[in-house]
C-alpha cells in the first residue's frame, strides 16, 4: 500500500511518507492530533475511500499499480 497525496489546485497524485502526510496533516488542520488524524485517513482508505483533509486529497495505491 501506497499514500498519494494532490492539493486541490494540482492535477497529479504524488507518492507521499508517512512524514510527509504528518506535515501535511499539521498544517491543514492544527487543532488536531495529526497521528490519530492519520491512522483514520489510513483506515478510511483501506475502506476504498479517497478522503479530503482541508486543500489535500489522500488516496492509496492498490496492489494492481491503480489508485484506489
Amino acid at each position: 500500500m501506497e499514500l498519494y497525496t494532490r492539493y486541490i489546485y494540482e492535477k497529479t497524485w504524488s507518492k507521499t511518507t508517512k512524514e510527509q502526510a504528518l506535515r501535511i496533516i499539521q498544517e491543514e488542520m492544527p487543532q488536531t492530533d495529526a497521528e490519530a488524524t492519520l491512522k483514520y485517513i489510513l483506515e478510511q482508505l483501506q475502506k476504498g475511500k479517497a478522503i479530503t483533509l482541508g486543500e489535500c486529497r489522500f488516496r492509496i495505491v492498490s496492489s494492481e499499480g491503480s489508485l484506489a
